[in-house]
């Protein structure tokens, strides 16, 4: 059978309801592996799609749905556009978030110390306030905390799909990924051993921005301001020269005084001129540093000269870099100030160090405070100020900068030459194509103002390993220049639990033999390769030539300076091509206060409630209403608006499937035979559809499918309102026409109907597929997306304005008995109705359908100046008997 054929009657249902439509349309997608990717075609048929892999870690919010609905409107059209669609679906286990939530929920913390226990039972599983609280988490080891995390992500992962098939998310599941999972590490360990072996992945020992909680580096793409109070302390250095004259500063940190290593001052500060070159004393502290002039140090901002610590925020990495200043370390990894400092050698200097040991930050900075105040060298109060200050994106605390071996990634933070690496990605950015285009500035600037290469080591444990060891040498100190590597075919590997070639587990971490490196990668720096990770760039070199660089990559705007960048770095560099042609961007959702809703704001809503009860349709429509890269408010209005919307779909379907079967279409272009189509009406009304076929497939080619929506859905509703009522007599034969009036108006509104389900199909995507059932074989989703011409052929010529004015005419017959205050079932003894000259033969052409929508006894037309139908001198007959209550 014609996949498009018509079904028996039998198969409408008498009450159509949007109830359980989700889970009926799903299991039968499922079955019929309605999207499928199918290997066997070329590149060129293929749609191919890098979808962002959500987080595993807790429950989907509404920002979840919003973008991935959007995504998955330019999926679907895709594939009516004839199109094989590549649509993977993965998750990104690994990770902090992961970690944390892993604590909270089983109360544990990972010591790598401990050994591995079998059969580990947790001491919660569910969580609660206390199984939160640090103090309260059982350590266990390493092995055993990283199992823990594969278990409850995938019981996440499993609750995650169950909303993305609720959603109706046209991905095929089966080829879904992990972050974490064997294919991923070897791909992430591959591409790491790759990039070391091109020189453009490199060790080494710097100041690193620091997360004193999680105790792990952190990269500059994760890193965000936060406006904090602060003050100015203006404390005084000592000249050397005898004079005992004060040099004052002005500092937010004066905790930092003993990690002083300079002072700095614009080179063409005047006030300071005589200074460089000199030297001064810090106060308490009692240490010699220099006065140094740099272009940086700005003469506006407090005291115009700023003390250089080691290390108090980045300006003063760069200083410190640029100067060749000595490192003086106070802060260590846990946020709190170290045992020694040797450069302090003055009785005085040193016991006062000696108050700040151990002290965190907030601690120390009161002592000193309160230190210099008793000694004279602060001067003045504090100047209370409010300024941002660098936290990691999912920290609590804000960013040390500690000194630390790391790895980092070359992505032209370092390589600013002409032709470089940094111009390179640039010009990669000029070569995507944006959605909107705007964004491509946002992706400029960031690579423009990188400070540095991308730091892709972490402290943590549950992440695919950095695939290298150390050799140890016969003093049993680590070599950190003699690199031991595997080869591809052992990946992917865990270095704390396998050995390098050559040698045996005995020899791990003593002379003569090895040490791990105990780091895992940044969480980006595997996602950053989904476009690799599905598409066999290591085995599977068909697939890859099939899908590979891939058609979009679809993501919000806040995350272009890191998923969207690195995985353009990272194929730049391993594929020489960009990983896709197409990126389209999405906005945040804003809360009623116009603030973006993040589970770290906690005003995040969840998807379920929302799906329960406004329907998948109505969630989608929502969606799918806003502009690319524009931030949306939460509307849950509009999404009543598209419920509705739905509801009238199955309801206006089955009116219109109602009058009886139309004629056949020999041809099969179209739902019933367009040669039916003889009343000017009813090609008028195709005549228009050809017109809102065009523009939402011109809308839909530029990803546009808001616009494709605003000008689908008024057609439809006038297509309801008006057209339906006016023809609905005729299309029964109740009209002087007889069969061939019947004939030509059901068989416009089968081909009317036919067409607007497949143009609302990518956004209404079970009330469309329902409604298809009914009435045809196969699903919508798989039928080509309609096309103007054989409605403008169906059309024969016909004006599209005639339909319109005609619709006008119909309002203005139904407003005199709504102003009457009588149902529309009322006669009109008589009515004249009033339009510009050249649309008065539109009304004759629809006379027979007006008197009986209108159940006018006398009509006469006439012309009258303007543009609108108006109606005149109407006689209002007796309302029809209401029926008798039983």
């Amino acid at each position: 059978m014609n996949e498009t054929a018509p079904r028996p009657d039998s198969a409408i249902p008498d009450r159509p309801s949007l109830e359980g439509l989700e889970e009926k349309w799903d299991r039968v997608w499922d079955e019929q592996q309605l999207y499928a990717f199918d290997r066997d075609t070329t590149r060129e048929q293929v749609f191919s799609v890098d979808t962002p892999p959500p987080t595993a870690s807790g429950a989907l919010h509404i920002g979840h749905v919003f973008g991935y609905s959007q995504a998955d409107m330019i999926v679907r059209y895709q594939r009516m556009r004839g199109k094989n669609c590549f649509y993977p679906m993965g998750w990104d286990d690994n990770g902090l978030p992961t970690e944390r939530r892993v604590q909270n929920y089983y109360g544990v913390r990972c010591d790598p110390s401990l050994p591995y226990v079998e059969d580990f039972e947790p001491p919660h599983r569910g969580g609660n306030a206390q199984t939160a609280k640090p103090q309260n988490q059982m350590p266990i080891s390493r092995r055993n905390f990283i199992e823990l995390c594969l278990e409850l992500t995938t019981e996440d992962e499993k609750a995650f799909e169950h909303v993305f098939r609720t959603l109706g998310l046209s991905v095929d599941w089966s080829l879904g990924y992990q972050t974490i999972d064997d294919t991923s590490r070897r791909v992430s360990q591959k591409a790491f051993l790759d990039h070391y072996a091109a020189g453009t992945a490199y060790q080494a020992e710097a100041p690193t921005a620091w997360d004193v909680t999680f105790r792990t580096a952190v990269a500059q793409a994760e890193q965000e301001d936060k406006d904090l109070p602060g003050a100015y302390h203006r404390l005084g250095f000592t000249k050397t020269d005898g004079s005992g004259q004060k040099v004052f500063i002005e500092t937010t940190r004066p905790e930092l005084l003993p990690a002083c290593v300079a002072l700095v001052a614009h080179p063409d500060d005047e006030r300071y001129q005589d200074l460089f070159g000199t030297t001064v004393t810090s106060p308490l502290f009692g240490v010699e540093v220099p006065v140094h002039p740099h272009p940086l140090a700005k003469p506006d901002k407090g005291a115009g000269i700023a003390m250089i610590c080691t290390f108090g925020d980045a300006t003063d990495v760069i200083w410190w870099r640029e100067l060749e200043l000595p490192t003086r370390a106070v802060i260590g990894r846990d946020g709190r100030f170290l045992a020694d400092a040797p450069w302090i050698t003055t009785a005085e200097g040193r016991a006062h160090y000696a108050e700040l040991v151990g002290k965190t930050v907030f601690t120390a900075q009161k002592l000193v405070v309160e230190k210099a105040t008793a000694s004279g060298d602060l001067v003045g109060e504090p100047t209370k100020i409010t300024h941002p200050v660098k936290f990691f994106e999912k920290g609590d605390k804000p960013l040390e900068y500690v000194t630390s071996r790391q790895w980092y990634f070359a992505n032209g933070g370092r390589d600013t030459e002409a032709g470089g690496l940094r111009e390179q990605l640039i010009a990669r950015g000029r070569e995507l194509d944006w959605h909107p285009g705007f964004m491509e500035s946002r992706y400029r600037n960031w690579v423009e103002n990188l400070a540095g290469d991308w730091l892709v080591s972490r402290q943590r444990f549950f992440g695919v390993p950095i695939p290298v060891w150390y050799g140890v040498d016969e003093h049993g100190e680590i070599d950190y220049d003699r690199i031991l590597t595997p080869c591809a075919e052992q990946l992917p590997v865990d270095p704390t639990l396998d050995a390098p070639d050559g040698f045996t587990e005995e020899q791990r971490d003593q002379p003569g033999g090895f040490t791990a490196d105990p780091d895992v990668l940044d969480t980006w720096a595997t996602s950053s390769l989904s476009p690799l990770l599905v598409s066999g760039w290591l085995d599977d070199a068909e697939l890859f030539e099939r899908v590979y660089p891939m058609d979009l990559r679809p993501q919000g705007h806040d995350i272009i300076r890191t998923w969207l960048f690195s995985t353009v770095v990272r194929s730049h560099l391993l594929t020489n091509s960009l990983p896709w042609s197409t990126a389209s961007i999405n906005g945040w959702i804003l809360d009623p206060d116009r603030k973006k809703m993040s589970k770290s704001k906690g005003n995040v809503v969840t998807p379920v409630g929302l799906l329960e009860q406004h329907g998948t349709d109505g969630v989608r429509y929502w969606a799918g209403r806003a502009r690319q890269g524009a931030d949306t408010a939460f509307d849950e209005g509009q999404m009543k608006i598209g419920r509705r919307l739905a509801i009238k779909i199955l309801n206006a379907s089955k009116f219109a499937l109602g009058f009886g079967a139309a004629p056949a279409d020999p041809t099969g272009r179209l739902a019933a035979d367009p040669s039916a189509v003889t009343d000017p009406l009813d090609r008028a009304l195709l005549a228009r559809l050809a017109e809102v076929v065009e523009q939402a497939t011109a809308a839909q080619d530029a990803l546009d499918y808001a616009r494709a929506l605003e000008i689908i859905e008024p057609f439809f509703w006038a297509f309801c309102d008006d057209y339906i009522e006016l023809v609905k007599e005729r299309a029964h034969g109740n009209s002087p026409r007889g069969q061939a009036g019947a004939d030509s108006a059901r068989a416009a509104l089968a081909i009317a109907l036919e067409v607007q389900l497949r143009l609302f199909a990518p956004v209404v995507v079970f009330a469309t597929e329902e409604v298809w059932s009914w009435w045809r074989e196969g699903s919508v989703h798989t039928q080509p997306w309609p096309e103007a011409a054989p409605l403008r052929e169906a059309a024969a010529g016909q004006e599209a304005a005639l339909l319109d004015t005609v619709a006008q005419a119909a309002i203005a017959l139904r407003r005199i008995k709504s102003d009457a205050k009588v149902s529309q079932k009322t006669p009109l003894l008589s009515v004249r109705l009033l339009a510009a000259e050249g649309a008065v033969p539109h009304l004759e052409a629809a006379r027979g359908d007006l008197v009986a929508l209108g159940r006018i006894e006398s009509l006469e037309l006439g012309a009258a100046d303007g543009e609108s139908v108006r109606a005149e001198d109407a006689e209002l007959g007796e309302p029809p008997a209401k029926p008798a209550r039983r």
